[in-house]
């Protein structure tokens, strides 16, 4: 850890706040010298407040203890790097435009790595009318299935949870052509390009 760059951060951010160092004290239970230390450097804040002081301040634990926050530059928010998490313990799905600290019943969520698939383990895409079908054979019990299917392109992403001991069968409507993706509970995120 550098306390520099921490002490630089946690300064930073309680100025974008508006707070004095005694109030940023008085709301994580410190005195104002102990602020002061942290911000010059010479000290870090205790475990134990980490939690309120990353509240308090609106920041993420791991940016407070890199001492730099995470700007996104590289990503910029763009659609086709929309990153899905899915919480193991509830099957939660959360997405993001650019990488994120995200968490779920707990537990700290990793972006997961959409597989490319090809030939017999596709997805069927059939355009009707002003839709894609999209259907598959894939097993559909409570402890194997397909939770999700998901329909992006370059600004656009149409969602569609699917249920357990249900045929694999949905309609996405025809925006054009783009990545289908879909999530298995036990083989993890694929997609193919429609």
């Amino acid at each position: 850890m550098d306390q520099v760059k921490i002490g630089a951060l946690i300064r930073t951010l309680r100025t974008q706040k508006g707070l004095t160092q005694k109030e940023l004290a008085g709301a994580v239970g410190v005195g104002d010298k102990a602020v002061s230390k942290w911000e010059r450097g010479l000290g870090c804040p205790d475990v134990s407040l980490l939690p309120e002081l990353s509240r308090v301040l609106g920041v993420g634990l791991e940016a407070l203890l890199s001492g730099q926050l995470d700007a996104n530059d590289q990503e910029r928010g763009n659609m086709k790097r929309l990153k899905f998490y899915v919480c193991p313990a509830c099957g939660n799905l959360i997405t993001a435009a650019a990488e994120a600290g995200v968490s779920c019943c707990g537990r700290t969520l990793l972006p997961l790595e959409a597989k490319k698939v090809e030939g017999e383990e596709r997805l069927s895409a059939e355009k009707i009318d002003d839709s894609w079908f999209i259907s598959s054979s894939h097993p559909m019990t409570k402890e194997h299935y397909v939770s999700f299917v998901a329909l992006l392109n370059g600004d656009t992403l149409f969602f569609r949870r699917i249920y357990p001991e249900w045929d694999l069968q949905t309609r996405i409507p025809c925006f054009g052509h783009g990545i289908l993706l879909w999530y298995c509970t036990q083989h993890g995120l694929f997609q193919q390009t429609i």
